[in-house]
C-alpha cells in the first residue's frame, strides 16, 4: 500500500513539472517573440505578447522582465496616441465613416455631438446644426484602464459611470473609433461580449 501511495505521489509530481516546463517553454517563446517586435518597433504586437507572458508565469525572470517592458511600452503607447487624439472629434454614429447608414443617420439629427479630447479631459458638447449654439453637456477625467484590460492594455479608457471604452486610430489618425469592452462593478470588471456599444469620430 506504501508503495502505490509513493508511487502515485512520484507520478504526480512528474506531471507537475512536466505541465511547468511546458508553461516556461511557452512563455519563453512568446516573450523571445515579443522582444522580436520590440527589437523593429512594432511595439503594439511587443506589449501584447510581453502582456501574454507575464500572465503565464508571474514570479519568474522572465514574468517579472515582462511586466517591467510592459509598464515601459505602456507609458510610450499613450503619450503616443493621446497626441494623435488631442483636438476636436465629430460623432458620425455607430457604423464606420464610409458606410451609407452613417449619412443617413447624420442627415436625421438636428445636433451635431462633439468630443474635445485635451491632455487631462475629455469634454463632450452638443452643437444646434441650425444655430450653431454649443452646449456642454459634461466633462470626464481621461482615466485609463490598468487591471483586468480585455480588448487593449494601453488604449482602454474608464467613465465615471464605470464603462470601460477601448480606443483606435486609424492610419491617418483622423477617425477615431470606440467601443465598449467591459463595465468596472463593485465585484470587479465585467467584460462585454455581445452587442458592444461603439461610436465613429472624425477629426474637426
Amino acid at each position: 500500500m506504501k508503495n502505490t501511495f509513493a508511487l502515485i505521489v512520484l507520478l504526480s509530481t512528474f506531471k507537475f513539472f512536466g505541465q511547468n516546463d511546458q508553461k516556461t517553454a511557452f512563455q519563453k517563446s512568446k516573450y523571445e517573440l515579443a522582444v522580436s517586435y520590440y527589437k523593429k518597433a512594432e511595439f503594439v504586437k511587443a506589449i501584447d505578447l510581453f502582456s501574454l507572458a507575464a500572465k503565464i508565469i508571474p514570479d519568474n525572470e522572465i514574468g517579472k522582465d515582462a511586466v517591467n517592458k510592459v509598464d515601459t511600452l505602456r507609458s510610450l503607447l499613450r503619450k503616443e496616441i493621446l497626441s494623435q487624439a488631442i483636438g476636436t472629434w465629430k460623432r458620425t454614429g455607430n457604423q464606420p465613416v464610409w458606410s451609407a447608414a452613417t449619412a443617413d443617420n447624420a442627415n436625421q439629427s438636428s445636433f451635431d455631438e462633439l468630443i474635445e479630447i485635451k491632455e487631462n479631459e475629455i469634454a463632450f458638447y452638443e452643437v444646434d446644426k441650425k444655430t450653431k449654439v454649443k452646449k456642454l453637456l459634461k466633462t470626464e477625467n481621461l482615466v485609463y484602464n490598468d487591471a483586468n484590460c480585455t480588448a487593449s492594455v494601453f488604449s482602454e479608457i474608464i467613465l465615471s459611470d464605470g464603462t470601460i471604452w477601448n480606443c483606435s486610430l486609424n492610419e491617418k489618425s483622423n477617425i477615431l473609433h470606440v467601443v465598449n469592452v467591459a463595465v468596472k462593478t463593485k465585484t470587479g470588471i465585467q467584460k462585454i461580449d455581445n452587442d458592444n456599444e461603439e461610436s465613429y469620430y472624425v477629426k474637426i
